[in-house]
C-alpha cells in the first residue's frame, strides 16, 4: 500500500502550503485516513466483498464529499496582513 503523504500540499491557485503546522496536521490526517482505510477494506473482504467493488464504493464516497468551507485564497499564516 502507498501510504506516503504528498511530498507537497496545494493551494487552490497552485502555490504551496508552506505553514510547518499546516502540512503536519494536513500529514497526520493522511496517514490516519491510511490507517484507517486499510484496516476496513481488510475487514471488507474478510466478510466477502470484492476488492474491485470496495475500492469503487469509496471513490464514489471521496467524489461525493462536500465542504461549506470556501477555499482560501491565501496563505493562512497571511490573515491580518495589510490587505485583507
Amino acid at each position: 500500500m502507498t501510504t506516503k503523504a504528498p511530498e507537497r500540499w496545494l493551494r487552490v491557485d497552485g502555490s504551496v502550503v508552506s505553514c510547518t503546522e499546516s502540512v503536519k496536521v494536513l500529514n497526520e490526517n493522511w496517514h490516519e485516513a491510511c490507517d484507517m482505510l486499510q484496516e476496513m477494506f481488510e475487514d471488507a473482504v474478510l466478510l466477502g466483498c470484492g476488492k474491485e467493488a470496495f475500492r469503487a464504493e469509496f471513490r464514489r464516497l471521496i467524489d461525493g464529499l462536500d465542504c461549506d468551507y470556501k477555499e482560501l485564497l491565501q496563505p493562512v499564516e497571511a490573515k491580518g496582513v495589510k490587505g485583507d
